[in-house]
């Protein structure tokens, strides 16, 4: 149901809005800010990536078959499709053998079960997963891959960092006035909107606690 505060805004704002601190608690932790700060070696940034590719293999496998549906359909854009980006990256960063050394974290496993979850059963919990790890990755991200680059001589936009590297993106900034448009008609109710942010707040805490079992794993130094 609207409240006087919602009612007449568009989704696109609500969803930003709502999930605001549960965004920015994430963008805060300690495994990022370590990250960033340059207080992380390779390794760390190495592992991230293992478990980003968990997150997105559970993410666009089910992109095929949601391409159709009414709700998730629209978002189903191959021009944000990362899974092979980041196959390359790991390749370069762990050798050819990279798959046979893949290990997800359990916070990891939680959160890709609960993407695929949602890809297999909820439609709108899907779209959830989907904003917050594409924006947050063509916006955000872009950072890290600065980092990296700098820190670990990484060639830019090249192997090593191409996960933040939309080719098929050439403008950023227009691709998500449209995707803004896209949650703004996104195809469901009232009462669904609502839930859909509720997901969306569960994904950045999902994120969160991934993070937290990386900074575990790689405390920052001094």
């Amino acid at each position: 149901m609207n409240t006087p505060e919602t009612a007449g805004t568009a989704f696109s704002a609500l969803i930003r809005t709502a999930s605001q601190d549960e965004h920015r608690e994430a963008n805060s932790s300690a495994f990022i800010t370590g990250l960033l700060g340059g207080r992380l070696g390779v390794d760390a940034y190495t592992r991230y990536t293992v478990q980003l590719w968990f997150v997105y293999e559970a993410l666009e496998s089910a992109a095929a078959r949601l391409a159709g549906d009414p709700v998730a359909g629209p978002f189903v854009r191959p021009e944000l499709f990362r899974l092979t980006a980041l196959e390359r990256d790991l390749a370069h960063l762990r050798g050819p053998e990279w798959r046979a050394r893949l290990t997800a974290l359990p916070a990891t496993r939680t959160y890709a079960d609960r993407v695929r979850e949602c890809a297999e059963q909820w439609p709108g919990g899907y779209v959830a997963h989907h904003y917050t790890r594409y924006m947050g990755d063509l916006a955000g991200g872009q950072i890290i891959r600065d980092t990296a680059e700098r820190t670990w001589g990484f060639a830019r936009k090249g192997d090593g960092v191409r996960f933040y590297v939309f080719d098929g993106i050439p403008n950023p900034a227009a691709f998500k006035r449209t995707y803004r448009t896209l949650l703004d008609g996104i195809r469901v109710d009232d009462l669904e909107k609502q839930r859909v942010i509720a997901e969306c707040r569960r994904a950045y805490t999902l994120n969160t606690a991934v993070f937290r079992a990386l900074g575990e794993e790689f405390p920052r130094s001094a």
